[in-house]
């Protein structure tokens, strides 16, 4: 049964949550002047705990606050746009008209972290109108569930708006309380690839969104955006004190949104939860994306990798051609061989095709992705990998020339199909705001990686490639905001600090992996590039991990492709820490988080799709922690063979014994309960067997 509130009810609601705070930690809530604000609208989520007030300041400004379980989480809120070529939209406007609706379905995933998604909400939809000057109207949707809450723009075609251009948002996030946050900056040269600050919410610059916040009361918040479409991707800039205002991603022109009526704008979504595990429970951001457009996605196999990829990282082969050249011929048989012998399903070859000689980094205009170099023989790799019951994994690298890569999609993915490679990695190498777009007349003009331009050709790229029934693994991208439900043959994307920084001076960090969990992979799958067994990158210099963490990983990242990423003559040296590599699967049917502190430690089981075994994986930063788990998420009335990989004794990441590993077999129900010992910088892996099931080979 839906739930209403009166206007004044729902307003008083919010003021007094803040005024609640206020009285046990002055300096956590920023005063409400009740009476500047005149409520107009209200809505709920589905079980009430969540308030939303529809409010006008005293010059006619629309705005809206959020209270949760009669607590404030956002003070009034400024709504806007503003245009290059108009006056802005927020002073001196009226509510002409409102709607509600409700929904609860449920829809089924062709692969993911659930089978099924329920989708259950309120909506509430404003019609503001100018009350002077051009009049223009705008339209406001939100749509709230009982995790969070998303809103967006939409503009009918009018007679004083049939195209926009629009200079910025005039939105606004004003937290209600002070908190903590974690956080990436944004419009730094090297794209998303940061380590995450942990600072005081009143600290923060100009975030990356996923921004998650842990606020004064315990509740935890998560700001991002989803169905970003043909719109410039939205950052968060702090204007003052806890409050922060849109700020979109530039292009090349003055606008950094152009757009002609109708159209709406992305979702701007909260995720909310008493503690960091329900922000990744929430499935909101899928929810406010469109259904599958590609229809029959049953070409699509999420599965696991190895390739010719960690030696030029580190150095050891090149992707131009010459003497250490990595994707020759007789090496990707090595690699092919070695993925045969061990059933994982795919080899990605960096390198392989006619552009790499020469300085690429920020110029691919030499790139051809359907020319092979003459040591890598196509015909005989496609032919020797089908034979072995393997596929290659395409790797198309830009080197930030969009408009050159446009112009050859439909021979590159024409060249995957007829290679049967069913995925390709595509790469955006180049510094921020160093994108190559060549308009049609050949003007040049340099782009950002998430302004609007480049994201219509990132979907352009996802769009082409499944007319070819080719998935796509985006590197450099734009952020995730969950457009794989709309098109599900994107995959997963990079966009943040993976396992190549390992390589290199400058190691991720231990809590590097607890700080994503909470953050980015709120947004999506990411290609991250797990299992460095070796636990070595350039000049044999340590990585910042255990053994056994890298085996956690596979299961607390979730992407449907996923890299065994250390060499096939590494792995030879640890192969019984491998099994858990070949045995993990990439598709799951449930996931459930069992607990978590972000930048901490969390821990993950999953339930694998094609069989009734159960995965887990727990993870940890700098400090060693012990963690009790219970063990209900097994399905009942049945016995399990825990398959244990943990920390071995005096096992650390600061010193060679970072390597140990003790691998072991206990009988586990559900109702029981296991204790998780993890290292500094460690983590622990266990494979759930099902009783009267066959173990993999």
């Amino acid at each position: 049964m839906m739930r209403h509130f009166t206007i004044g009810a729902a307003m008083a609601l919010v003021l007094a949550a803040g005024a609640a705070v206020a009285q046990t930690d002055p300096n956590a809530v920023a005063q409400i002047p009740t009476a500047s604000f005149k409520p107009v609208a209200t809505a709920t989520s589905p079980d009430g705990s969540i308030a939303l007030t529809i409010a006008f300041d005293n010059d006619g400004r629309p705005t809206y606050a959020v209270s949760r379980k009669g607590k404030a989480i956002l003070n009034p809120s400024r709504l806007g746009i503003m245009f290059t070529d108009a006056p802005k939209i927020e002073r001196n406007v009226e509510l002409i008209g409102q709607s509600k609706a409700s929904g609860d379905s449920s829809w089924t995933q062709p692969f993911g972290e659930w089978r099924t998604i329920r989708d259950r909400h309120n909506e509430l939809t404003l019609r503001f109108r100018e009350k002077t000057g051009l009049k223009r109207e705008m339209d406001v949707t939100f749509r709230l569930f009982d995790d969070g809450l998303g809103f967006r723009y939409s503009f009918p075609d009018q007679p004083n708006l049939h195209k926009a251009n629009i200079s910025d948002e005039l939105t606004e996030f004003a937290f209600a309380q002070n908190g903590t946050a974690w956080w990436k900056p944004a419009y730094l040269w090297n794209r998303e690839e940061y380590l995450y600050n942990k600072t005081p919410l009143d600290a923060v610059g100009t975030a990356q969104t996923v921004m998650t916040v842990k606020l004064a009361d315990g509740t935890h918040a998560a700001l991002h955006e989803a169905a970003l479409v043909d719109y410039a991707a939205m950052n968060l800039a702090r204007s003052e004190g806890n409050t922060f205002k849109a700020s979109l991603t530039p292009g090349a022109g003055a606008p950094k949104v152009t757009r002609a009526a109708p159209f709406a704008s992305p979702w701007r979504t909260i995720i909310l939860s008493d503690d960091a595990p329900g922000l990744y429970m929430s499935h909101l951001e899928l929810n406010l994306n469109e259904p599958n457009k590609l229809g029959d996605v049953s070409w699509l196999k999420p599965a696991k990798f190895v390739g010719v990829w960690w030696k030029m990282i580190k150095g050891e082969w090149t992707w131009a051609t010459g003497p250490q050249h990595g994707a020759t011929t007789a090496n990707v048989k090595k690699y092919i061989d070695f993925a045969a012998a061990n059933k994982i399903p795919g080899v990605l070859v960096e390198g392989w095709n006619v552009g790499w000689d020469g300085d690429w980094f920020g110029n691919g205009n030499d790139m051809q992705f359907d020319q092979p170099t003459p040591d890598f023989d196509a015909a005989e790799l496609t032919r020797y990998a089908k034979a072995k019951g393997v596929h290659l994994v395409g790797h198309n690298e830009t080197g930030g020339s969009a408009s050159h890569y446009d112009a050859q999609l439909d021979r590159a993915f024409a060249y995957a199909r007829d290679h049967g490679i069913p995925v390709v990695k595509t790469g955006y190498v180049t510094d921020a705001a160093q994108i190559e777009r060549v308009d049609a007349d050949g003007t040049k003009k340099r782009e950002w990686h998430e302004g609007q331009w480049m994201v219509n050709h990132y979907l352009r790229v996802v769009q082409t490639a499944a007319k070819y029934k080719v998935g796509i693994d985006s590197h450099e991208p734009v952020k995730d905001t969950g457009l794989r439900r709309t098109y599900p043959n994107w995959l997963a994307r990079e966009g943040g600090r993976g396992m190549e920084y390992n390589a290199w001076p400058g190691k991720n960090p231990p809590n590097h992996e607890a700080n994503m969990f909470f953050t980015q992979w709120l947004g999506g799958p990411m290609d991250f590039t797990p299992g460095m067994l070796s636990l070595e990158g350039q000049g044999g210099s340590a990585l910042m991990s255990t053994a056994a963490k890298q085996l956690a990983l596979y299961v607390v990242i979730y992407s449907p492709v996923q890299m065994a990423a250390d060499t096939p003559e590494n792995y030879a040296k640890h192969m019984d820490a491998f099994q858990f590599i070949r045995d993990v699967p990439v598709d799951w049917s449930d996931t459930r988080v069992l607990n978590g502190e972000v930048g901490d430690y969390v821990t993950v089981a999953r339930k694998d799709r094609a069989s009734d075994d159960w995965y887990l994986g727990s993870i940890t930063n700098e400090s060693g922690r012990t963690l009790n788990v219970a063990l209900d998420f097994l399905d009942p009335g049945r016995s399990y063979t825990a398959e244990i990989y943990r920390d071995g004794t005096g096992a650390d990441y600061r010193t060679d014994a970072r390597h140990a590993i003790a691998i072991e077999k206990r009988e586990v129900k559900k109702g029981g309960t296991m204790t998780l010992a993890l290292a500094p910088g460690g983590g622990q892996a266990i494979r759930f067997v099902a009783s009267g099931k066959a173990r993999r080979k």
